[in-house]
């Protein structure tokens, strides 16, 4: 007899109703972060040594208050409130990282972003990935498809579809996106493991956005990142035909680790058939 879902959670037809609220939220936040003067905001670091900015702060601010609107009854675990969080979790609940990218906004960089998912069941069913700087959007509900977005001050673009690329062929390159500020040893062997592959340095979860519209064919973190770090993108690339696992190949699971809210590791493959076989 097969389980069914677990009480509270939200369904695909039920989060497709939500995207476009969802959306305009994640845009408001975005406008939260571009207000903030980058020469004279100010700059702490959290207990956990990461950098924590006044955009971060009201982006969150935002967001918070549109969730307690729009679905009042959903949970919300954001990177800026994780101290008031226990996991597990269970059900359905929103994961959000206000501002991903914090050092590339420091620096005056463009590649910073707001992401926001709908985790249901452990598995991210929608996700939403905003770029403030470059005006794009990447979304995408499992199950339904990916698309794109741009935006400004007038308002959004039209949605236009977008779809992970295929394996490419032997003797083909492989792009690889990689992190501008998250370097690893593991990760740069991965990558070296592919004779002539060909790395495509980006900033925060902008990787995810580019692997899901076929600019990339993977994008391997091999050290430990943040579920609010990931969940977003994972089902961006996932509605697009992509997958994201473990290092071993396995699903990734969120909100249900009893310790924390660490990924130890995780690639993203535009592809599902290059995912080598256990």
């Amino acid at each position: 007899m097969t389980a069914g879902p677990t009480p509270g959670t939200v369904d695909v037809a039920a989060a497709a109703a939500l995207m476009t609220p969802l959306t305009e939220l994640v845009v408001q936040a975005a406008h939260a972060i571009m207000a903030i003067n980058r020469r004279a905001m100010a700059v702490t670091d959290k207990s956990d040594g990461s950098t924590v900015t006044e955009a971060d702060l009201a982006a969150d601010r935002v967001i918070a208050d549109g969730l307690a609107r729009l679905a009042p009854d959903i949970p919300a675990l954001s990177e800026e409130r994780v101290g008031a969080s226990a996991p597990p979790f269970k059900g359905s609940f929103f994961l959000i990282d206000p501002l991903d990218g914090t050092k590339e906004f420091v620096a005056g960089r463009g590649e910073f972003t707001v992401n926001l998912a709908l985790v249901s069941n452990g598995r991210p069913l929608l996700g939403i990935v905003c770029a403030p700087a470059l005006g794009l959007i990447w979304r995408g509900l499992v199950g339904r498809g990916a698309e794109r977005l741009s935006y400004d001050d007038t308002g959004l673009s039209a949605a236009v579809p977008i779809r992970t690329r295929p394996l490419p062929v032997a003797g083909e390159a492989w792009v690889a996106a990689v992190s501008r500020s998250h370097g690893d040893a593991r990760t740069e062997a991965f990558i070296a493991a592919r004779p002539g592959a060909v790395r495509l340095p980006l900033g925060s979860a902008v990787k995810f956005g580019r692997l899901a519209e076929g600019m990339a064919d993977i994008y391997p973190r091999l050290g430990p990142t943040s579920e609010w770090d990931v969940a977003a993108g994972h089902a961006v690339v996932t509605a697009a035909g992509g997958t994201v696992t473990s290092d071993t190949g396995a699903p990734l699971r969120f909100g249900e680790r009893k310790d924390d809210f660490i990924v130890p590791a995780f690639i993203a493959w535009g592809d599902p058939a290059a995912v080598p076989k256990p």
